[in-house]
């Protein structure tokens, strides 16, 4: 779609979303004076006590009439503003909407029960359009709040993406809470990855309202996730790659693409991919504009960690038409992994929290940057203002081998020696390694 028709189907949102909760709260029951109050929704001769349980008989039984009320509603604002996306009354009217009609009970919990027990670590995503971001990342903080989540949630009008950590009581909570939004009813509970963890995997709660909900730095009102490649489900993509590997060197039409960053495909990858040598996502739009002729007439495969690069990344190789298809891996390494622990995937699945790395099967495919021993555990350089991740045996690591490069070892002596450091990253990490690699197949 075109600016405007984006623009029209995210006031349309918002306006469903205003009136589902208009009604939602028109159905609420004070109770009398004398009696202990509790929260209750009469709908259709039924009495509600939870909000999850009426959202859900409100949105499977009146949805007809909430989308028109929604659709007479943008009509008129549209109408209003002489074609402007939103007036300033109707994003206020938005921003008084109380959020916490979207913050599941907990009343009846002990916060112990939040805090303590077995836990996990979610990764999700959702491209939808959002009328008023901010309004939802409001609502993302308060509810990750109240549930004792920690992680990171990144809001755009184009969706939403997240990771968080916390007890199972709680994220599954937080999963009913989104599942219940109609924001995001295109969402099922198989869109929420899940891994061993908790929330000291992550400092604190991070979220913020952004361009992207995945930073490649490319607008995404002008190319949309929406033009994406052909998603694969884990099986499908499984024989393709089986297909790719038994055909050998002989293989020239196709190309196993991990549009991760080095670092991340340096612990684990499959097979045969392509791995191209960048440091951000935000590097590989010119990645592919200096291959372009490595993938003219090409079967392209992608791959990432969780699935939500590729929507952006596919898309803009889609829109270069230089490869014969493009196709992608629904729910990234991460679903495969989860019904192919010992398939083509090798090593381990690089995370962004404090873990660094998740492991679903035995294979070490990296080795320390001192002894060449295998090892796929990362830690941070230990030199300051450096941010490079170092690959550092425990042997190599007892004899204060524990920098990212000699350039930032010889730093850190220098520093214990009193000699002040400049702030800023600079080491033979990024010196010498370009910024946009040219590669051959």
């Amino acid at each position: 779609p075109n600016v405007q028709e984006h623009s029209s189907l995210a006031g349309l949102c918002g306006e469903i979303w205003f009136a589902f909760a208009t009604f939602v709260t028109s159905r609420k029951v004070v109770m009398p004076a004398g009696e202990v109050p509790l929260k209750q929704w009469h709908c259709c001769d039924q009495i509600f006590t939870n909000s999850a349980s009426v959202h859900k008989h409100v949105a499977r039984i009146h949805d007809a009439e909430i989308s028109q009320h929604a659709e007479s509603a943008l009509e008129a604002v549209l109408e209003s503003a002489e074609n402007e996306v939103i007036t300033q009354g109707a994003l206020d009217k938005e921003k008084t909407l109380d959020v916490s009609c979207w913050i599941p009970n907990t009343s009846h919990l002990r916060e112990e029960q939040l805090v303590e027990g077995p836990s996990e670590v979610l990764l999700y995503y959702c491209y939808c359009p959002l009328q008023d971001p901010q309004l939802i990342c409001s609502w993302q903080k308060v509810l990750c709040e109240n549930l004792h989540l920690t992680g990171k949630v990144r809001v755009a009008t184009e969706g939403i993406n997240g990771t968080l950590g916390g007890t199972k009581l709680a994220t599954a909570l937080y999963i009913e809470a989104m599942l219940s939004h109609p924001c995001f009813s295109t969402m099922v509970q198989e869109d929420f990855k899940r891994s061993e963890g908790n929330a000291g995997c992550f400092a604190d709660l991070r979220m913020g309202v952004y361009r992207e909900i995945v930073p490649m730095g490319v607008d995404p009102d002008v190319l949309s996730y929406r033009k994406a490649g052909i998603h694969l489900e884990p099986e499908e993509f499984h024989k393709e790659v089986e297909l790719f590997l038994s055909k050998g060197d002989s293989c020239t039409d196709t190309i196993l693409l991990d549009c991760r960053n080095f670092y991340e495909s340096k612990i684990g990858q499959f097979n045969k991919c392509l791995a191209p040598d960048i440091r951000k996502f935000s590097y590989f739009p010119d990645y592919v504009d200096k291959n372009l002729e490595l993938f003219r007439d090409k079967k392209v495969l992608m791959y990432c960690t969780g699935g939500i690069r590729c929507e952006r990344g596919s898309a803009y190789l889609c829109s270069k038409e230089v490869c014969k298809e493009v196709y992608q891996l629904k729910g990234g390494i991460h679903k495969y992994l989860e019904q192919y622990p010992n398939g083509f995937y090798r090593g381990k699945l690089f995370v962004f929290d404090e873990r660094y790395a998740i492991a679903f099967n035995g294979d070490i495919i990296s080795e320390c940057r001192y002894c060449s021993a295998p090892w796929d555990r990362y830690q941070l350089c230990s030199t300051h203002f450096c941010y490079q991740l170092v690959l550092s045996c425990p042997s190599c690591r007892a004899q204060g081998l524990t920098s990212c490069c000699p350039t930032c070892q010889a730093k850190g002596q220098e520093c214990e020696q009193g000699t002040p450091l400049e702030k800023k990253e600079e080491c033979e990490c990024t010196a010498l390694r370009l910024r946009i690699p040219q590669d051959v197949l």
